[in-house]
């Protein structure tokens, strides 16, 4: 079908519903593709019309396939919300004509909206200029690095500005989708969306991204074998004098050669690796949570619950719920014990 009767076709869309313009470019990732056509089509009733487009006629996926694409740029001059799905490499130059159909969607007042490291073309448009934004948590030094006047926020779900809403990478595309449903409609027509899906009817946009944290490597010089001794005592009261005195320093220069190499202090480099094993312990084991407090070095229950909330942005309670292997298997089993009932033929 010729671009100009793909146009021509979005003249049928009605007009009450509410149209979603997805952009999908070169590479573009092909599960960040699927998920807005598939959370706003499992409205009922139908809220939203969704729209894939591109500037000519088939698009290659980061999965090698190939996908035809209903309509051309125009249907972004058509839009209430613009999508743009994440793409495999944020360094490719994307074509000044979609550049500035994105900046005329945006310069009409379309809500434009990126999945994971679609916020790069939406940078390369100007449109996250002095704005809050975030991206997939691999590619948050990038994103500064390409658009040095973006606010990133590197560990949260999803950033929404009212007009510019951005999301973190992959899976967190369906909740920013679902969040979008929530303010359009309500929380009963998001959680009805949710339970289609068969996914969490919300996770909230400022719990963390659950970056993972590297081990230190113990071979070669600095200060890494002093770090792999404090991952071995994480559950002593370490101090930065028993830190400097396995190291070899006095403790100001300790903190300030500890510095030069993290980023950060020693004290704040042993916290989050608490964090990190707590995360583990949750994930891997049934332990009370007070024993995982003592396992790594929090001490009480209190203490790591307090720690845990600011670092991750949630409980430990609710974050074994969500990763552990037993809360997942049982998770799923109530899900499908109670499916939908049939359709009426």
């Amino acid at each position: 079908m010729t671009a100009s009767g793909r146009n021509a076709d979005l003249r049928k869309i009605p007009a009450m519903l509410h149209r979603v313009a997805v952009l999908a470019l070169d590479d573009v990732v092909a599960f960040d593709l699927a998920t807005p056509p598939q959370v706003f089509g499992s409205s009922t009733p139908p809220r939203y019309e969704t729209v894939v487009c591109a500037a000519r006629g088939e698009v290659r996926t980061n999965q090698g396939f190939g996908v035809r694409p209903q309509a051309g740029l125009a249907a972004l001059a058509e839009a209430d919300t613009v999508v743009v799905p994440g793409v495999e490499d944020v360094r490719r130059p994307v074509e000044e004509d979609v550049l500035e159909a994105l900046r005329a969607a945006a310069s009409r007042g379309a809500r434009m909206t990126s999945i994971c490291t679609g916020a790069f073309v939406l940078g390369r448009a100007g449109l996250l200029d002095g704005r809050r934004a975030t991206t997939h948590w691999r590619y948050v030094r990038e994103l500064r690095r390409q658009v040095p006047s973006v606010r990133v926020e590197p560990d949260v779900l999803w950033v929404d500005e009212g007009d510019l809403v951005t999301s973190a990478g992959v899976a967190a595309g369906i909740d920013l989708c679902l969040h979008l449903v929530r303010c359009d409609h309500g929380a009963a027509a998001a959680n009805e969306v949710a339970r289609r899906m068969v996914v969490a009817p919300q996770r909230a946009g400022g719990q963390a991204q659950f970056i993972e944290q590297p081990i230190p490597d113990v071979a070669g010089g600095g200060l890494q074998a002093t770090r792999a001794w404090m991952l071995e005592q994480l559950d002593a009261p370490l101090t930065v004098v028993a830190m400097a005195r396995h190291a070899g320093y006095a403790p100001r220069t300790f903190a300030r050669r500890f510095r030069a190499e993290t980023g950060t202090t020693p004290l704040q480099w042993l916290l989050a690796q608490r964090v990190l094993a707590a995360r583990r312990l949750l994930e891997q084991t049934d332990e009370p949570v007070e024993t995982v407090a003592a396992r790594c070095g929090f001490g009480t229950a209190t203490a790591l619950r307090q720690h845990f909330r600011r670092a991750c942005a949630t409980t430990p309670s609710a974050y074994r719920a969500a990763f552990s292997a037993s809360a997942v298997a049982t998770s799923t089993s109530v899900r499908v014990a109670k499916p939908e009932p049939p359709l009426a033929a």
